[in-house]
């Protein structure tokens, strides 16, 4: 249950949120609706995820399971239902996204994709794991714009995630039943 009222003001600014949220996902999001409650704030996130939306040197794929990865470390039920729904819609193969969570056990993965997710998941630890050969090993296997992209992707992750966590903000329903769940 979400720790406050996602009933914010319902200023003209926060009408056209609404607006374009369900035009664009068929309901207003909630993380929109928690953060609705300070108009600064919602403004704010709104321009940097404008910005990360505009990222494109990471393959969307690794971009995906890497923000999933993340999400489920931190056990971010919005973070993972949203996720495996938009990557869900842009084709993406639902094996790998359902297999998330138990990835080390999963024979979905090529390798490469199972650095991003280890190294995901080691940049979600408190504090960060990762070692220098993972991320060597993605250096050199993406390039060096990818690799910094993948980084800040699992960074933004983060700060999504835990928001929405403490936030109390739980499965939106964007999929009848999430079948990615957290570890």
């Amino acid at each position: 249950m979400a720790r406050i009222p996602l009933s914010p003001p319902r200023t003209l600014f926060f009408r056209v949120i609404e607006w374009y949220s369900k035009r664009a996902y068929g309901k207003v999001l909630d993380p929109a609706l928690a953060l609705g409650h300070n108009a600064r704030v919602l403004r704010a996130d709104l321009r940097f995820e404008r910005a990360v939306a505009k990222w494109n040197r990471l393959d969307r794929d690794l971009k995906a399971l890497a923000v999933l990865a993340s999400a489920a470390s931190i056990g971010c039920g919005w973070c993972l239902d949203f996720g495996y729904w938009e990557s869900t819609r842009h084709g993406m193969d639902q094996r790998k996204l359902r297999d998330v969570p138990v990835w080390r056990d999963s024979g979905a993965y090529t390798p490469l994709e199972r650095d991003v997710l280890e190294y995901a998941e080691a940049m979600t630890a408190s504090p960060p794991t990762v070692g220098d050969e993972l991320a060597e090993r993605l250096r050199r296997e993406l390039g060096e714009a990818a690799f910094v992209e993948l980084t800040a992707m699992v960074a933004v992750e983060n700060l999504r995630s835990r928001m929405n966590a403490a936030l109390g903000l739980t499965s939106q329903g964007f999929r009848d039943h999430c079948e990615v769940r957290p570890r």
